[in-house]
């Protein structure tokens, strides 16, 4: 009777362990730093996504996913590596993240590489994260510059700029897309007046500018980010009168750069990652329900890495951080049942019926031989006190 009632006790708290059951996965972001407004949106956009999956009653026969956060501070290499330590330390089995490039690249050689953990990044878009030595651990969700800045050269032309000085952010983003555009845009006939960089969190602008206003041209291409040094070079082009007319890198692109600078920002133009598809609208839905701007910048790319993180789990049965590496292209890529935002739930069943699918979401998943996104891009300007989209690019 004794070894009866203890196989009993035994039997339920192996149930209730179970039902307890939990995956930690991290989400690191730049909560601080030059694009603090964008990442709350982007922080909102991958919860959706792993709360899809640990409601879903599917993910691993009903476990669920408990979410941890670091800042990676955008542009502190040592701070984000450490946030990023602190998450491995803490048990997380993959990283929604990294989102500048230079951070991303320094936790991937020093944390992911080293445990052999996952990390899908949303937003760090630098080509030369395209070769890095990284044994399967990095992937993208959003496309390198090496396309991005080639379709804002094209898109700067079709405005009719002829000449253009360009500032950028002194760091492997700025650098990587300012040398796409400026090899695209001369390809194209443009004539490139200065090509100077900038540094960021600094209090005066003006000797930058003045560089810049020296140099002259029809418009400022600034690749920088909405708020640190690019806000500082715009406004201080406006004080000087030195441009009126800019175009914006992605990292510019955001709802807080116009309610600080106002009118004067009418007609900016740029570009940024993002489909416009019958899975990006039903995104936007999505977030709308929950209160999220599915509209800001990288945020469907951060709903698609995280979802892509929860079908990776199911796919190889286990929260194993090998078993993730060796699944992530299995549920992202065709052949597969197609599985669009918000069925997440399904595309989990799929997979636990022993079905293949491939996995398409907001922005039109498609990983390349390395982990690079094809991607796809749209037009934004601003027109009546906020970023519009214009068109596919």
């Amino acid at each position: 009777m004794k070894k009866l009632l203890l196989a009993v006790i035994v039997s339920l708290s192996t149930v209730t362990t179970a039902a307890l059951a939990e995956i930690k996965v991290g989400i690191i972001l730049g909560f601080t730093g030059p694009i603090e407004s964008l990442t709350p949106a982007m922080r909102d956009g991958a919860k959706m996504a792993f709360e899809e999956a640990s409601n879903s009653g599917y993910l691993l026969g009903g476990e669920t996913i408990t979410v941890l956060e670091g800042d990676s501070t955008c542009a502190d290499s040592a701070a984000g590596i450490a946030a990023a330590e602190d998450l491995v330390a803490q048990g997380v089995s993959a990283i929604m993240g990294a989102d500048c490039s230079g951070v991303t690249g320094a936790i991937n050689a020093n944390v992911a590489v080293p445990n052999g953990i996952l990390m899908v990044s949303p937003s760090a878009t630098s080509p030369a994260l395209s070769g890095i030595n990284d044994a399967g651990t990095f992937w993208r969700t959003a496309p390198s510059d090496a396309k991005g800045g080639q379709i804002l050269a094209n898109l700067a032309l079709s405005k009719g700029i002829n000449s253009i000085a360009i500032t950028y952010t002194n760091n492997d983003y700025g650098i990587g897309l300012a040398e796409v555009f400026q090899k695209a845009f001369t390809s194209g006939g443009g004539t490139v007046t200065v090509f100077a960089s900038h540094e960021e969190d600094k209090g005066d602008y003006s000797s930058e500018v003045g560089v810049l206003a020296s140099a002259g041209g029809d418009a400022l291409l600034v690749v920088g980010y909405l708020d640190g040094g690019g806000l500082g070079i715009i406004e201080g082009s406006l004080d000087s009168g030195a441009f009126d007319t800019f175009v914006m890198s992605d990292g510019m692109i955001g709802q807080s750069i116009v309610d600080a600078i106002g009118s004067d920002l009418e007609g900016a133009f740029g570009s940024l990652p993002g489909a416009i598809s019958e899975g990006s609208a039903k995104f936007g839905e999505l977030a709308a329900d929950k209160g999220v701007d599915g509209s800001s910048p990288f945020v469907p790319e951060s709903y698609d890495a995280a979802a892509i993180i929860a079908l990776a789990i199911q796919a190889g049965g286990s929260a194993d951080k090998q078993s993730i590496l060796k699944n992530i292209r299995k549920v992202s890529n065709a052949p597969g049942i197609i599985i669009n935002p918000g069925q997440i739930s399904y595309g989990l069943q799929m997979l636990a019926d022993g079905k293949d699918i491939d996995y398409q979401g907001a922005t039109d998943v498609e990983f390349n031989a390395i982990g690079d996104a094809d991607g796809a891009f749209k037009e934004v300007e601003v027109r009546g006190g906020s970023f519009v989209t214009v068109g596919a690019l």
